[in-house]
């Protein structure tokens, strides 16, 4: 059994999507990012660095893990799947891996800040992260163009990029124009795991109406995110 510590971003839905594809018996236990739980002791204990998703794993002897891509690696080769075992395919699921930890997820998290959450709109550098996500948006097209999925067959890779390139519009980036990651996200998006696990620990539905009083309030409490 697994508990999973976590909370409806794209690196929990990494974890909980992982855990759905491998059909891994995982209790959730949210964590309340806008009150701080991830910094209390409890939580720190399992994840020093104090941020989700985290997990435990109660058949390895209690063994707490951090990092969603350390998680995601543990949890593939606990059932054998998703993560191939031959040295040549496995690290290229790896590598597709780190493209979104180093990558994709920092250059998306850093434009969601500046250019939803931060109290001055400094264009520069908003236009420095929006334009260094689509180029490696467009890196993805690229590879994407002759691979049905990012490292032969369906893995943890695909998972990762997925789970953050599915908010693209949150980050201000478009993708109209890169036809061959929007089939790749389409056919991901597809998998009945995706889907479920996107809903862990609840659905969470990014408001569109950039005028609304619902997308101030949202990103009012994401700003407080940002002194935690």
């Amino acid at each position: 059994m697994i508990d999973l510590y976590t909370a409806s971003t794209p690196n929990g839905w990494k974890v909980s999507i992982t855990l759905e594809e491998l059909n891994i018996p995982y209790k959730v236990i949210p964590i309340d990012l806008i009150k701080g739980e991830q910094k209390e002791a409890a939580f720190l204990k399992i994840n020093p660095n104090g941020r989700i998703p985290a997990i435990i794993d109660h058949d390895e002897n209690d063994l707490a893990i951090f990092e969603s891509g350390a998680i995601m690696i543990h949890l593939a080769e606990k059932k054998g799947n998703l993560l191939p075992s031959d040295p040549y395919k496995r690290s290229k699921v790896i590598q597709w891996l780190m493209f979104q930890m180093g990558g994709i997820g920092p250059m998306m998290g850093q434009a969601n800040v500046f250019y939803r959450y931060f109290p001055e709109k400094l264009q520069s550098v908003i236009d420095r992260y929006q334009n260094e996500s689509k180029r490696l948006f467009e890196v993805l097209n690229n590879h994407l163009s002759e691979n049905e999925y990012l490292a032969g067959e369906f893995s943890i890779a695909d998972i990762a990029n997925w789970s953050w390139i599915r908010i693209h519009k949150w980050s201000g980036v478009n993708i109209d124009d890169l036809k061959d990651l929007k089939r790749w996200m389409e056919a991901v998006g597809e998998r009945p795991a995706c889907k479920k696990g996107i809903d862990i620990p609840h659905p969470l539905e990014l408001p569109e109406d950039e005028d609304s009083e619902e997308i101030k309030k949202f990103e009012k409490n994401a700003n407080k995110l940002l002194q935690k």
